[in-house]
């Protein structure tokens, strides 16, 4: 072969190879633009799927005073690390007919089953889940409506009736005026959506101490260990008629025990290794919740996250306001007293 044609046959294979980088290079840019559009359509998505309430602007100054403020130091940190206290409700308020289908009642009405105070120590490594049993009477305070104008002052009320009559913002007050302490914040979960939550994260398993045989619920369990599905562990969250002796106060150990598990599903996950799996957590839960402002967007609810990655399950405790059975009505509840104060000063300090 000739140095000419040696020279030729040289830059034809720079040509080749030039086209092909071209072509490598136009197809990463290719795919690093659609892996940025369809990371920024997610986070839109995962961001506009949240609902929220301004329950600081409805409710005023007429509260109990916040926990004091972080020191200079700590206000320094990345993170917030204060003591924080959140109301989590459980309802069917935003998708009835889903929730109908999983073995809920009517679809009608916004209806709360499930009320718990999330109290996370300062340091944010330690955190009390109170529940409050639906069935306890309280006084309700007059509440405003979104509407306009106010509810009345209810004596001797049904401590649920609050998120029935007044929303998120009547259940926040009612529980600040039976507690005497500030919620920072609130979350209200779909039960529709709390079904796919667990089944996006592959089931729950739980154990439970006896046999369950509800037919509302459509639950039948025997006792001993279970991994249960996001319509099953639903069921467990509400079932009561086959369990004890059919009131609220058992359904609550039953949804403490599925608290504690799946705080220790999720920490056993690691969603960071699997972005299908994360995207598909995340989109489960903001579909869900109903939340105030303060925890509105995608960037709120990671910075929440992210100041919780010291709190094991084993550091949380899970306890139900102490209760005694009503003088007026044996299938209602009240307040015990002075053990409920002394607990909600506890949270206080």
């Amino acid at each position: 072969m000739t140095r000419h044609e040696e020279h030729g046959d040289a830059e034809i294979r720079v040509r080749r190879r030039s086209r092909t980088l071209r072509i490598a290079g136009l197809t990463l840019a290719t795919a690093l633009v659609l892996a940025t559009a369809t990371a920024g359509y997610a986070y839109w998505h995962l961001n506009h799927n949240i609902t929220s309430v301004d329950i600081n602007s409805a409710l005023g100054d007429d509260r109990p005073a916040p926990a004091p403020a972080p020191s200079a130091s700590s206000a320094a940190a990345p993170l917030p690390s204060g003591p924080l206290n959140i109301l989590v409700l459980g309802s069917d308020s935003r998708s009835g007919e889903a929730d109908k289908e999983l073995g809920g009642g009517d679809s009608e009405g916004a209806r709360s089953d499930t009320a718990m105070v999330v109290h996370i120590d300062a340091g944010r490594t330690a955190a009390t889940v109170v529940s409050i049993p639906r069935d306890t009477l309280v006084t309700r305070p007059s509440c405003p409506l979104p509407s306009g104008g106010t509810t009345a002052v209810a004596y001797g009320s049904m401590f649920n009736s609050a998120f029935s009559v007044g929303g998120p913002v009547c259940a926040v007050k009612t529980v600040e005026s039976v507690t005497g302490v500030r919620m920072d914040h609130f979350v209200e979960i779909d039960f529709a959506g709390f079904a796919r939550l667990v089944d996006a994260l592959g089931g729950v398993d739980v154990t439970t101490g006896q046999d369950i045989d509800d037919d509302k619920s459509h639950l039948h369990l025997k006792a001993g260990p279970h991994h249960l599905d996001g319509k099953q562990a639903l069921a467990l969250a509400r079932t009561r008629h086959g369990i004890g002796d059919g009131s609220d106060l058992g359904r609550i150990g039953l949804q403490q025990l599925l608290v504690k598990a799946l705080l220790e599903q999720i920490s056993g996950t690691d969603l960071l290794t699997d972005p299908a799996k994360l995207y598909q957590v995340a989109d489960a839960v903001t579909a869900s919740i109903t939340t105030d402002t303060g925890l509105d967007s995608l960037a709120e609810l990671t910075s929440l996250g992210k100041s919780l990655k010291g709190l094991s399950a084993d550091h949380v405790k899970t306890v139900m306001m102490p209760v005694v059975q009503a003088p007026s009505d044996p299938n209602r509840v009240i307040a015990k007293e002075p053990d409920a104060q002394d607990l909600w000063e506890s949270l206080r300090r």
